[in-house]
C-alpha cells in the first residue's frame, strides 16, 4: 500500500504540479519514481558528455504517459548549442518543419542555461502532453507542444534515435 501512495504522489506531482510553481526540489523529481532501465553515457568520440536516466512511476516506458529524462552533463557546454543540437537531433528522424523548428529552437534557446560538470538538467513529459524543463531547484520552462514532446524525446527515446543502444538500456526492453 506504501508503495501505490508513492506511486500516485509521484504520478500527481507529474500532470503538472510542478508547473504551477517555479521552484522545485529536483530530487522530488525522481524521488517516488523507478528508473526504467539503466543509466546510459553519451559519449562522443573520446569526451564523455552526459549520462542519462529514465524514470517512471511503473518502472516502465510508455511514451503516452508521464515520464522525467535526466541528463546529468559530464562537461560545460552552452545553452544555445545544445539547443541546436536538439533540433538537429529531431531533423535526423524526420522532422522537417523549417518554420515550427525555428519556433521550437528559440523556445529551447531561452530555457536551455550554459551546464557545466556535474549539472543536471530534467525533462519532463507531463500528463498534458507539454514538457517541462527543471534543473536542481527551479523550473527553467515548458513547452505546451505535444508534438514538440514527441521529438524532442524521441531523440533518446524513438525508434529512429541517432543512439539505439543507449535507447535500449534507457528503455530496459521494456516498451
Amino acid at each position: 500500500m506504501k508503495q501505490f501512495k508513492y506511486s500516485l504522489m509521484a504520478l500527481l506531482l507529474l500532470m503538472g504540479g510542478f508547473a504551477n510553481s517555479n521552484e522545485v526540489d529536483a530530487l522530488n523529481l525522481t524521488k517516488n519514481l523507478k528508473q526504467v532501465g539503466q543509466t546510459a553515457r553519451m559519449t562522443y568520440l573520446f569526451w564523455d558528455i552526459y549520462d542519462i536516466r529514465l524514470y517512471s512511476a511503473t518502472g516502465l516506458f510508455d511514451s503516452q504517459q508521464p515520464f522525467v529524462l535526466q541528463l546529468t552533463y559530464l562537461r560545460d557546454l552552452n545553452g544555445q548549442e545544445i539547443a541546436k543540437r536538439s533540433l538537429q537531433e529531431m531533423q535526423k528522424q524526420g522532422f522537417n518543419n523549417k518554420q515550427l523548428g525555428q519556433q521550437w529552437l528559440g523556445q529551447m534557446e531561452t530555457i536551455f542555461p550554459n551546464v557545466t560538470d556535474n549539472y543536471s538538467l530534467f525533462g519532463v513529459r507531463g500528463e498534458d502532453g507539454a514538457t517541462r524543463f527543471y534543473d536542481n531547484s527551479k523550473l527553467l520552462g515548458e513547452i505546451k507542444d505535444q508534438n514538440f514532446t514527441k521529438w524532442f524525446f524521441d531523440i533518446w527515446l524513438g525508434d529512429k534515435t541517432s543512439e539505439p543502444a543507449m535507447r535500449a538500456k534507457l528503455i530496459g526492453g521494456k516498451s
